[in-house]
């Protein structure tokens, strides 16, 4: 379905590449020919992923230590990458949550998630904007969101909070940077599971298989699924996609947002049984 070379000649810096999805998404492009970046937190996460890359028969990965919390050290980040050239995209990819109850959390917690999800993606997308629209350089951002952006989430409130930032970040832009040439665009995954992130959020089996069961599809989604939809949202193939929100979670949302969705749980019988109270 994709060509070998894709996105031969592109250089694409992904945020949280040291696990995960971003992590599935740099061996993705660099399997499609791009020159990949990956900047996070933890120097030992990020040089396995350039490990997993080289064993692929990709290309080599620039690595990037930062904490993408601090304004400072991601705008000097960017500035040290420029030197050898200008990127022509970006993954916001990284991302901070957990589950809670919302009057347990204190002030702490709620920045925490926000530094990450939303002032970190600004401060990325910033550092990386300014710099395309003084070289008038044509390049692609791509936000990582989730479908609780626009429906609110229990729970979560934060990372639903941070998430429906970024949201509004993507389109706004989207119409402001458009003519610029840089596209804005983002993918809402559904359930995708992952080492780290997915012991935070899924207290155990149990959890699991209700997730499961309450998706349309019957089934988690697997991270190849997602990376394929992100490369053809980097590639020169998407040129004409432009704000867009791409959901991809076996239409999960969809099920939870129907008011009568719930009626799934009846048996053959309640469903003949409420046929003959119609007469």
């Amino acid at each position: 379905m994709f060509q070998a070379e894709l996105l031969k000649g592109k250089r694409i810096l992904v945020t949280g590449g040291g696990s995960g999805l971003g992590q599935a998404m740099v061996r993705r492009f660099a399997a499609l020919g791009a020159r990949t970046v990956v900047l996070g937190r933890r120097a030992d996460a990020l040089a396995e992923t350039a490990k997993l890359v080289a064993e692929d028969g990709g290309p080599e990965v620039e690595q990037v230590v930062c904490d993408i919390r601090d304004p400072k050290a991601v705008d000097a980040a960017v500035e040290t990458l420029w030197q050898n050239g200008p990127l022509d995209g970006l993954v916001n990819n990284a991302a901070g949550n957990f589950v809670s109850r919302t009057e347990d959390l204190s002030h702490r917690a709620v920045d925490v998630v926000l530094g990450i999800v939303l002032h970190g993606t600004a401060y990325m997308t910033l550092a990386c904007g300014k710099r395309w629209i003084a070289a008038k350089h044509r390049a692609s951002v791509l936000n990582i969101v989730t479908t609780y952006a626009w429906t609110g989430s229990a729970y979560v409130v934060p990372s639903a909070m941070g998430k429906a930032g970024v949201l509004a970040m993507t389109r706004s832009l989207a119409v402001e940077w458009g003519p610029k040439g840089i596209r804005s665009n983002a993918i809402a995954p559904g359930p995708f599971p992952t080492p780290g992130a997915w012991k935070r959020l899924i207290p155990g089996q149990d959890a699991e298989e209700t997730m499961k069961r309450k998706n349309p599809l019957g089934r988690f989604g697997e991270h190849h699924e997602l990376t394929n939809l992100a490369s053809y949202l980097m590639s020169d193939g998407s040129g004409f996609v432009n704000g867009e929100v791409v959901t991809i979670d076996g239409g999960e949302w969809l099920k939870g947002a129907g008011e009568f969705n719930f009626l799934d749980t009846l048996s053959d019988d309640d469903w003949e049984q409420m046929r003959r109270r119609r007469g």
